[in-house]
């Protein structure tokens, strides 16, 4: 009996020891637009980044929880740019695949050449310059390999380009050459309007085809990428159609729940699955976290919820109606070596010391001119004419709002020689949906100030302003869901209010529009006169601290 507990509580501790626990989102911030394919025991993963650069982040993990970004795609102006691009345009809803040695990934580029196709030997890079693929008119390409064939398919128009209603798109697939990355025979039509027309659905988008067992299925979103969103499949005996949708469709949506429910998850769709470690099937798809109503500021993120197969239907998250902040699978965690951590409550600093972190963002292109590094002073701007109210390429260098509630601060030094010489922190949304903690002079004396982005005057208001010392100067953003703090120090962390309980609806999407998040970047400008003056920033710390996960 003795021997058979301990038997017991061997097994007992196995399990436990076995057992993943995943935190949503486990991309926190602006990861919008997933996609995620498996190559051995490695998963890779990409996302939108429209006119941010460099583009379309590569993450690399081993259990679908502990994800380390090894690069980006489009990481080399010679590439693209997106110069005179808003900010949300540029880059949509990349689909990343592997074939016989080979990584692949589609992409639209929105305004411009439209969708492309570029691989790389190697996940972490260098990836080739784009192939252009003028004859797939539309959006969110994906790549299906099925043997020896493949096959591209993707949101396209309405047959003949007469929509019966706003929001009338198709599902449409070409077979593809994975050799001469070239469209082969016919274009033919695999959805109209959605899973039943006569509903008029709208923005059918984001489609991939995977294979299970004899059937060939065909997921994609539906309702548009807001509160309506939806996660739709249907399924073939080929890959080419015709498909028949699911009778209880949708899979996934959130759209039927309370919007008043407690830290709600919502706007859930753009779905990839994939099979996890322990042979079960996930689902890897955006959703958001709004503080109210429709309003968050964090931007689409990335999350993960379990799928169940019923009667040959694959159904995510069958087991409850709203999306968890936590889900138990029976495999093992597998943490990644020097990797940041992007799920849960999260705190660290970046420090300028070699060279920049991959997931720092510039905005439209990289310019390594006026920007240094070294150990001794940080990262130096030098202070542009640009401005980030422009469609241009300002000194600014940003990383992701991860949190409803958190704090970003710096140690800045800078003097200003003008009035128009600024340098500081900003949270940034958009061209004029952004407040800017700056360091500058008026009267002839050093300043700190605050300003907030104004649409209607093309420039910026200037909300608080109070006389600071020469030299160093400490800047701190703190968000509290749907109000900002903006304080300052002259010695580390013993921060002083300038101005609190300032608007954070203004920073949010339903305010701003688009489908990025917000920023905190350090930013310097001249502000349309020429300078030679610099700004050193030593280095950049983020403290992130929801609710929902206390």
């Amino acid at each position: 009996m003795r021997k058979l507990i301990l038997l017991l509580l061997c097994c007992v501790s196995y399990v436990l020891s076995a057992q993943i626990k995943f935190t949503n989102p486990i991309l926190s911030g602006f990861y919008p637009d997933p996609s995620v394919t498996k190559v051995g025991e490695n998963y890779y993963l990409v996302n939108s980044t429209f006119s941010y650069f460099p583009g379309i982040p590569v993450f690399q993990s081993k259990d679908l929880k502990n994800w380390k970004q090894i690069g980006n795609v489009i990481d080399r102006p010679s590439q693209m740019n997106f110069m005179g691009d808003g900010i949300s345009r540029g880059l949509f809803a990349p689909s990343i695949n592997f074939y016989k040695g080979l990584y692949y990934v589609t992409c639209t580029l929105i305004d411009r050449q439209g969708n492309f196709v570029v691989t790389a030997k190697n996940p972490v890079g260098p990836w080739s310059d784009p192939v252009w693929l003028p004859q797939v008119k539309g959006i969110d390409p994906s790549l299906f390999f099925d043997k020896e064939k493949a096959y591209i398919v993707y949101n396209s128009d309405a047959p003949d380009n007469k929509p019966l209603y706003s929001g009338h798109r198709t599902i449409r697939v070409y077979e593809f050459d994975p050799i001469s990355l070239k469209v082969l025979g016919e274009e033919k039509q695999l959805v109209n309007g959605g899973v039943d027309i006569r509903k008029k659905p709208v923005w059918i988008e984001g489609p991939h085809i995977f294979k299970h067992g004899d059937w060939y299925y065909l997921s994609a979103a539906e309702g548009g990428t807001s509160v309506n969103h939806s996660q739709v499949i249907l399924r073939s005996k080929s890959a080419t159609g015709p498909y028949i949708p699911y009778e209880k469709n949708p899979i996934l949506t959130q759209r039927d729940l309370d919007p008043d429910r407690k830290d709600p998850i919502t706007s859930a769709g753009h779905a990839e699955l994939i099979e996890g470690p322990d042979g079960k099937t996930y689902a890897v798809f955006l959703a958001v976290r709004p503080y109210e109503g429709d309003f968050y500021n964090t931007g689409r993120e990335t999350f993960i919820a379990l799928v169940k197969w019923i009667e040959g239907w694959p159904i995510i998250n069958p087991d409850s109606k709203e999306i968890k902040y936590s889900y138990v699978a029976n495999f093992k965690e597998v943490k990644q070596e020097d990797a940041r951590p992007q799920s849960g409550n999260f705190s660290y600093r970046i420090n300028f010391e070699t060279k920049l972190d991959p997931a720092l963002l510039f905005l439209r292109t990289q310019d390594t001119s006026w920007y240094k590094i070294k150990k001794s002073s940080g990262l130096t701007l030098n202070l542009l004419p640009e401005t980030c109210m422009g469609t241009g390429n300002p000194a600014f260098i940003g990383k992701r709002q991860q949190h409803l509630e958190c704090k970003a601060s710096t140690e800045l030094n800078f003097n200003a020689k003008t009035e128009t010489e600024k340098a500081g922190l900003i949270i940034f949304q958009s061209e004029y949906n952004f407040y800017y903690l700056c360091k500058s002079i008026s009267n002839k004396k050093p300043v700190l100030q605050l300003f907030k982005g104004n649409k209607e005057k093309n420039s910026m208001d200037l909300i608080a302003e109070i006389a600071v010392d020469t030299g160093k100067l400490y800047l701190q953003i703190e968000a509290k869901k749907d109000k900002y703090n903006f304080n300052y120090s002259i010695s580390p962390n013993k921060w002083k209010l300038l101005k609190g309980d300032l608007d954070g609806k203004y920073l949010s999407t339903k305010v701003a529009g688009g489908f990025v998040g917000s920023l905190f970047g350090l930013y310097a400008t001249s502000f349309g006169k020429q300078s030679n003056n610099k700004a050193s920033f030593k280095w950049l710390n983020y403290e992130g601290d929801d609710e929902a996960y206390r």
